[in-house]
């Protein structure tokens, strides 16, 4: 599937807004990968369809996580959280991606988890920084994405765990651990 392909396919399930926005992933994850020896096409691929269940109803949602046991204690957090899970399923099920790198990238770019891929880390900064984002902090975070992955990482986790603590909002584990895997490698 070429990337016209691929971009038509998601662009039905996204809003305007939201298709400007992964386009920006897109090129964001392209440029990252390539900067950090990920595999520039399953990047591409994974940022394309990183959102692919975003705007899906949330019991679709809930049923599909729970049939399919996608973790689930994610329905005690946000369900911003839920469409990564579900959309690795799902794009797997509806347009056939069946590479499990492509597939896990998806999944784990909402929460993160210990022991991220360069490619999942890849695709989740690429998600927190693509030049369509605008919130404090995120300058900050895209100058460390040229000298860093990790250190880009780690500050975009602080500012985000940071926002929902401000929120009141529970926190997912697997954030944490993502956090703290890359602190723990730091001092390694």
């Amino acid at each position: 599937m070429n990337r016209e392909e691929a971009l038509s396919i998601v662009k039905e399930h996204l809003t305007e807004h939201r298709y400007i926005h992964t386009c920006g992933v897109m090129e964001t994850a392209i440029h990252l990968a390539a900067k950090y020896d990920a595999d520039v096409k399953k990047a591409e691929v994974a940022a394309i369809f990183h959102d692919y269940a975003k705007f899906r109803d949330k019991d679709e949602m809930k049923e599909i996580i729970l049939s399919h046991h996608l973790g689930d204690d994610l329905l005690d957090y946000n369900a911003e959280l839920w469409h990564a899970p579900v959309g690795a399923y799902l794009v797997e099920k509806e347009v056939g991606i069946d590479d499990d790198e492509v597939l896990e990238a998806i999944r784990n770019h909402t929460s993160g988890k210990r022991k991220m891929t360069v490619l999942d880390k890849v695709v989740y900064l690429a998600d927190y920084i693509e030049p369509n984002r605008q919130f404090p902090g995120v300058e900050e975070v895209r100058a460390m994405a040229e000298t860093s992955l990790d250190e880009a990482l780690i500050a975009s986790l602080r500012n985000t765990m940071t926002f929902l603590m401000k929120k009141n909002q529970a926190i997912h584990p697997d954030t944490f651990r993502f956090y703290n895997g890359l602190i723990f490698d730091r001092r390694s």
